[in-house]
């Protein structure tokens, strides 16, 4: 239920060139530093792994990926960055946001998914975790403006007989 008893709906639309400014203002708004061009090419590149979330018709999160191709050929998703604006938290957007990746990847056969994590993120170590997701590396001095500088590869290894959370 949403506010007032009405019911609120949770939408997901692709980006794409013209509306690349709102994913542009939700980073702003969401993180502590600033994506190059290449990170919004990436993105754009991605296609469908990339996604703005709307509740009620606000756009209020977003995920952004880029596929990878690893040495033995094989396709891997990097989550560039998930987030959504703190009002909206709780609310079940990041979780339909990273299930519509995950479904992406279990229906193309892509069967790893990682990130970075700054190591004091909790809040996000806990809500990859509840997805599968577990921290497999740490990297020192990742970060150059923020602290701490250091960062967890939180990674997924995907298989078919793996269900929604």
């Amino acid at each position: 239920m949403g506010v007032g008893g009405r019911e609120v709906s949770i939408s997901l639309d692709g980006v794409r060139d013209k509306n690349l400014m709102q994913l542009k203002k939700l980073n702003t708004a969401l993180f502590p530093v600033r994506y190059n061009d290449k990170y919004y090419a990436d993105a754009l590149t991605s296609g469908e792994f990339t996604k703005l979330a709307y509740y009620s018709d606000i756009c209020v999160g977003s995920i952004a990926c880029r596929l990878e191709k690893k040495d033995s050929g094989s396709i891997r998703v990097y989550i560039m960055t998930l987030g959504v604006l703190a009002p909206y938290r709780g609310l079940g957007v990041g979780s339909r946001l990273l299930n519509h990746v995950l479904d992406l990847c279990l229906k193309q056969n892509i069967g790893e998914v990682y990130l970075h994590v700054q190591t004091n993120n909790e809040d996000a170590i806990k809500f990859y975790k509840k997805f599968g997701f577990e921290i497999t590396e740490t990297i020192h001095n990742y970060y150059t403006n923020i602290t701490p500088p250091d960062c967890y590869v939180v990674s997924k290894f995907i298989t078919e007989s793996q269900t929604k959370k």
